[in-house]
């Protein structure tokens, strides 16, 4: 079974250690993510692209409600894996895994009722296409509700390996299933959708047989999840404002949907190519945080103030190096690297525009989610979702509205690149106050 003490060794070899896996592990999502749009691109259209989008943005929010609860987990096994209670770690696992399957059934069965009047408040242009594409999905969301509480699990122990293992059958299965259904059988935004839930109950299913047979570490045994109360408080303490952060983001990101599919199709369908290539700009950042994160709750349970200090100066060293590579190089091949898509002319045009503003803003990604490992790993998620809110609501949506009064969809385009900028001063003021070295959330009990 493969763990990791992260609060013993060189920093930087036990960031990339843990964030190499991590990395791979979201570029392989991204790959999986991204065909649905070529072969869409290639077999379907800009209907399609533009479907694929809109139904995607809604499991984006959806997807990051879990993944904040499940993040308050991660955060208190962290903080119990080093402070080496095993006892109140499995309480904690049992719970949240119990928790996560529930909530997935629930909202499962509300999506598939609701996704076509969601679609139509988002004007999605090709609403029918993004119905059944979204109706489909909505079948996936009891599997991606338990692999984020069971990859939360291992990565609370250090194990990030297993993780990527899990995704790279997923990401296997999709590419393959995408090629069948889309270019094969001609199933079009359902044959998409279909391939993407198979591939996420086959990820579910290898993590859940991996967890169970390391009982002994992870305490979930077949037939027998239990709620702890004292723990599901803690948790939901902890996850509930990361899981509203995370909906703050998703949100902000519909507004803008919102705002550019008024300008049409190829608007809605160039946003969301340059949505994938951001999100792949973004992948080392996303897994340097995530690293830091666990790193810097072991370290605190484990009383090492000082050296959770250094875990985010030189996580944050790396995430800039990395991301001011990335930018110039898309910079310079924005035509060539978006051309896989197969768009249109009009489409394209809009793409190259929109990649070279947006991807600007990655620099700003690059320091304060860095920065949020550090109130993130002490327990401080309120901290988190102000900061959000900040740079989401007040500074990108009303940026936007103005901007897009003013200078149309170029407006849009720069106000989503600006807008990350106002949550790196909050960062940096939370690291200098040494709030996050007082009482750990793990001695909260109810």
């Amino acid at each position: 079974m493969h763990q990791m003490d992260l609060t013993e060794g060189v920093i930087w070899k036990k960031l990339i250690l843990y964030a190499g896996p991590v990395v791979l592990s979201s570029l392989l999502q991204s790959a999986y993510s991204i065909t649905d749009l070529i072969v869409a691109g290639w077999f379907i259209g800009k209907d399609g692209i533009s479907a694929i989008n809109n139904a995607s943005q809604v499991m984006m929010i959806l997807t990051q409600i879990i993944m904040g609860i499940t993040t308050g987990g991660n955060i208190l096994m962290g903080q119990y894996f080093g402070s080496k209670d095993r006892s109140n770690r499995v309480k904690t696992n049992r719970t949240m895994f119990g928790f996560a399957l529930s909530a997935g059934a629930l909202l499962s069965v509300l999506l598939f009722l609701l996704s076509r009047p969601i679609l139509a408040a988002l004007r999605a242009p090709a609403l029918e296409e993004a119905t059944a594409y979204l109706q489909v999905c909505s079948a996936g969301l009891i599997a991606i509700f338990g692999y984020n509480a069971l990859a939360a699990m291992l990565r609370s122990v250090g194990n990030s390996k297993q993780p990527f293992y899990c995704v790279a059958v997923t990401a296997g299965c999709n590419i393959a299933l995408d090629c069948l259904f889309m270019g094969g059988f001609r199933w079009g935004v359902r044959g998409a959708a279909l391939a993407t839930v198979l591939a996420q109950w086959a990820s579910f299913v290898v993590c859940l047989v991996y967890v169970l047979r390391h009982r002994d570490l992870f305490g979930l045994v077949r037939r027998q999840i239990s709620f702890h109360k004292d723990k599901m408080v803690q948790i939901l303490k902890l996850g509930i404002p990361c899981a509203v952060q995370m909906t703050v983001v998703g949100l902000s990101w519909l507004a803008m949907t919102f705002l550019i599919n008024a300008y049409g199709v190829e608007a809605s369908a160039a946003s969301g190519i340059c949505a994938k290539v951001k999100d792949v700009a973004l992948l080392v950042t996303i897994a340097l945080y995530t690293a830091a994160t666990t790193m810097v709750a072991q370290c605190l349970g484990a009383k090492k103030f000082d050296r959770a200090s250094r875990v985010v100066h030189v996580a944050m060293r790396l995430s800039l190096a990395v991301t001011a590579v990335l930018i110039l190089g898309i910079e310079l091949l924005a035509p060539q690297i978006l051309s896989v898509f197969h768009p249109d002319q009009g489409t394209m045009e809009i793409a190259v525009r929109n990649l070279r503003i947006e991807i600007l803003g990655q620099i700003f990604y690059a320091s304060f989610m860095v920065y949020n490992a550090l109130p993130m790993g002490a327990g401080h998620t309120m901290f988190a979702l102000g900061s959000s809110l900040l740079n989401c609501i007040v500074v990108r949506v009303i940026l936007a509205l103005i901007l897009n009064h003013f200078y149309g969809l170029v407006g849009i385009f720069w106000a989503c690149a600006i807008a990350p900028a106002s949550s790196v001063p909050l960062g940096y003021l939370y690291e200098r106050t040494g709030v996050w070295r007082r009482a750990l959330v793990q001695g909260e009990e109810s």
